[in-house]
């Protein structure tokens, strides 16, 4: 009887797997430094690209909101009082009679609002009025003091300045205070005073 041993179909020799194996698992040493060549590149210069930004269109109106807002009552009453007159005669010119109210919001009843002056300066009326504290014990309550003028004079627009310090209220935000007269002297002394309280 004979032995048969089968081999498998891809058999390779033992000797081919000596050779290629050192093949497989070289070393790489380094013999020499290398460096990168000189270049010497000379270019126009570009542009950078240009883009036509448009920005989103705003647009401002008004809405309503329901908020809770602190509500105060003044209670206002009619008096007669005299108040000065103050005729102003412009060649040429229409004019109007027209009083000129100005009044202040203050924490208590306790101020004296009285216009000191009015000024016509470049073509405007400048009202300059003082507020002060007369009485610092008076009930903390909101009220409202006041002083007025009439005027027959052309048609203007008007500008408020009240000297003192500016009471808490939104009411108040329409008029300008100031700390002192001094603060708008010069366009005082440029312009031209039709009323003076203390002549």
């Amino acid at each position: 009887m004979k032995l048969r041993i089968s081999r498998p179909k891809y058999f390779l020799p033992l000797s081919v797997l000596l050779i290629a194996m050192p093949l497989t698992a070289c070393r790489v040493q380094q013999e020499e430094t290398g460096s990168l060549p000189d270049v010497d590149v000379q270019v126009e210069p570009g542009n950078l690209p240009e883009y036509d930004i448009q920005g989103p269109d705003v647009n401002v109106g008004v809405t309503e909101r329901t908020v809770t807002v602190p509500r105060v009552v003044v209670v206002q009453e009619e008096q007669t009082v005299e108040v000065p007159y103050i005729d102003v005669d412009v060649p040429g010119a229409e004019r109007i009679e027209r009083t000129i109210t100005s009044e202040v919001e203050a924490p208590s009843g306790g101020y004296n609002l009285a216009i000191q002056g009015v000024y016509v300066v470049d073509d405007e009326l400048w009202v300059v009025s003082q507020l002060e504290e007369v009485d610092a014990n008076a009930p903390a309550e909101v009220n409202r003091v006041s002083d007025r003028i009439v005027l027959n004079a052309p048609d203007m627009s008007i500008r408020h300045f009240i000297v003192g310090e500016r009471p808490e209220s939104i009411f108040n935000e329409q008029y300008t205070f100031i700390g002192s007269r001094e603060e708008i002297a010069p366009e005082l002394s440029a312009g031209r005073q039709i009323y003076d309280r203390t002549t």
